[in-house]
């Protein structure tokens, strides 16, 4: 199964939840290949203009490719680029995941219903338990259920 992770990737706390999030689902669902934006660098640049077009056409590519996303959608809004890509995958009938671990209320378990209402599933791990892997046991269980629907292979 390949899962793409959309999630916030400017700063070092975000791109290091994301790498152990991806970690942790790695160890949650046997071989699970995650697909992580953030390590698109091409001619190993990081946020060079002259390679955002790469970046922009794998971005896609890891959409088509995928068998579900994962949205995290913290904060007070979804991230831009998290929602666009949300976007893409429910227009060509990819499965997402709503991961909000943010507590804070809102009409739609916290986020723009929108984007609540394109997941397939949403998880909520509130940050008070401060446990990637509980996070991810979570995930895994909305991934399997995925499968096993034939919404992801």
């Amino acid at each position: 199964m390949r899962v793409y992770l959309a999630a916030p990737v400017f700063t070092q706390v975000q791109r290091a939840w994301n790498r152990t999030m991806a970690n942790c689902l790695r160890r949650t669902v046997p071989n699970l290949c995650v697909i992580l934006p953030q390590d698109f660098r091409p001619e190993g640049r990081f946020n060079d203009p002259r390679t955002y077009g790469e970046i922009f056409r794998r971005c896609l590519d890891g959409i088509r490719s995928c068998d579900a996303l994962v949205a995290v959608l913290d904060g007070p809004d979804a991230d831009s680029g998290v929602a666009f890509e949300m976007g893409v995958a429910h227009t060509i009938g990819k499965p997402i995941i709503g991961v909000r671990t943010d507590y804070r209320p809102g009409p739609e378990h916290g986020v723009n219903l929108l984007c609540s209402r394109a997941c397939a599933y949403m998880v909520r791990e509130f940050s008070f338990q401060e446990d990637p892997a509980a996070v991810a046991a979570a995930i895994g269980r909305r991934l399997r259920a995925l499968a096993k629907k034939g919404k992801a292979t």
